[in-house]
């Protein structure tokens, strides 16, 4: 091969590379319009202000094309189909309970992103930041609002398989105290002490009296529901096959996802309610795999989030098996009811 063919055969592989780049830039230039752009027949989005003690009202993030995609925004509560009031204020996760909010963000970098997590007031302000170390997955604030929690992947980035790992971590909203992974805590399995270098904790939710929570403990390929004591330090397991539980107002129910033999390992659950009194496991009217930490809208009704056409919609069912399940809003991720 001659010197000049060889200087055409590199110029032409520059040219192919130049059209590669010029496309995905054009393609990229695209997606970010298309995503700054609202869609017809989607839902109404406007800025206003949010706040989190206003009675009546859910706040969730919005998944809607547009401006405001990402950002916390409100409906009422009665009526979740209605126009929303976008905050500003964007989350991956969120939650919240008497006037304090959490929201996980992701931190935009030049060659990866980093996350954290951060404590809001009742009007959204910032109150407080803390590093997450990986992919935000659960989000939770206890009712009282003196504590938040929430969960990471700090390795793998599905619930699904069992290639993850996770981290929960818990913080007095007052003082600023940070359990940063609840590994640290002393795990009491069938009444005796437990240790193991494969234990993972997520899905953490709060009981009323600022001491006691639940959470899932995964370990040996099994998972458990795990009742955790601030004060002691302890986790301390209390039925098997519990996935993000989410307790009851009145503190007596658990609704969880549960594992299902026979089902796709990609779509294995379907949600359950725990009496923890009697331990009796109550199926709901929800025939799809929920891959989602279900929030009690009242003591009757649970909401949570299936895939949809926006990347998620809320759907709600009832608590004790009777009913059907029914999407009550589009393009709507992690909800929270003002209190």
């Amino acid at each position: 091969m001659t010197a000049r063919n060889r200087i055409l055969i590199l110029l032409a592989a520059l040219a192919a590379l130049a059209v590669v780049a010029v496309t995905s830039v054009l393609h990229a230039t695209a997606r970010a319009e298309r995503r700054d752009r609202p869609q017809a027949g989607g839902p109404r989005v406007a800025p206003g202000e949010v706040r989190l003690t206003d009675p009546g009202r859910m706040v969730f993030r919005n998944m809607a094309w547009g401006p405001h995609r990402d950002e916390l925004t409100t409906v009422p509560a009665s009526d979740p189909a209605a126009p929303r009031t976008a905050s500003g204020v964007k989350c991956l996760r969120f939650y919240a309970a008497s006037g304090t909010g959490v929201c996980l963000q992701a931190v935009r970098g030049p060659v990866s992103d980093t996350y954290r997590a951060v404590v809001l007031d009742a009007r959204l302000k910032v109150t407080a930041r803390y590093d997450v170390p990986g992919i935000p997955s659960r989000a939770r604030v206890s009712p009282s609002g003196h504590f938040a929690a929430w969960t990471a992947f700090v390795g793998g980035d599905s619930y699904a398989g069992t290639n993850f790992s996770t981290r929960a971590a818990i913080v007095d909203v007052r003082t600023g105290a940070l359990t940063s992974t609840l590994e640290t805590f002393r795990i009491v399995k069938d009444g005796r002490a437990y240790t193991a270098p494969d234990v993972n904790l997520w899905g953490v939710t709060f009981a009323p009296d600022d001491r006691t929570f639940y959470a899932t403990l995964a370990t040996k390929g099994r998972t458990y529901l795990v009742r955790g004591d601030l004060r002691n330090r302890t986790l301390t397991t209390v039925h098997t096959n519990v996935e993000c539980p989410s307790l009851s107002p009145d503190g007596t129910r658990v609704a969880f996802k549960k594992r299902v033999p026979g089902l796709p390992e990609d779509a294995p659950w379907r949600l359950y309610v725990l009496d923890l009194r009697t331990m009796r496991e109550t199926a709901l009217a929800e025939p799809r795999s929920v891959d989602d930490q279900a929030v009690w809208k009242d003591s009757r009704t649970l909401v949570y989030a299936l895939p949809g056409d926006y990347g998620a919609d809320l759907y709600t069912v009832p608590a004790d098996g009777s009913g059907h399940a029914r999407r009550i809003s589009t393009a709507a991720v992690s909800p929270a009811f003002a209190q």
